[in-house]
């Protein structure tokens, strides 16, 4: 019989900029993508905003943040804050 890989515990991360942290316990994370246009070739940013759930407040606007991906803990909170890897000037 062939292993199977689990692939339970394997959670999707994401690297952005700290948008917004006026709601208590929750930043929104904007994160910033390159994406080649299918058809004319031209290399496109692309910026999607994610809610992350920062239980101790700790992240600050303009802050470098590394956000996991996680079990829902509202309606648009599916992320929570794993580390700050670049603190604001």
């Amino acid at each position: 019989m062939a292993t199977v890989e689990n692939k339970r515990g394997v959670r999707k991360q994401r690297e952005g900029i700290v948008v917004s942290d006026a709601a208590n316990k929750t930043i929104v994370v904007k994160v910033e993508r390159k994406k080649r246009h299918s058809l004319y070739g031209k290399v496109m940013r692309i910026a999607k905003r994610y809610h992350a759930h920062d239980e101790q407040n700790q992240a600050k606007l303009g802050d470098y943040v590394r956000i996991t991906e996680t079990r829902p803990f509202s309606k648009r909170k599916r992320w929570r804050l794993t580390e700050i890897v670049r603190t604001s000037p």
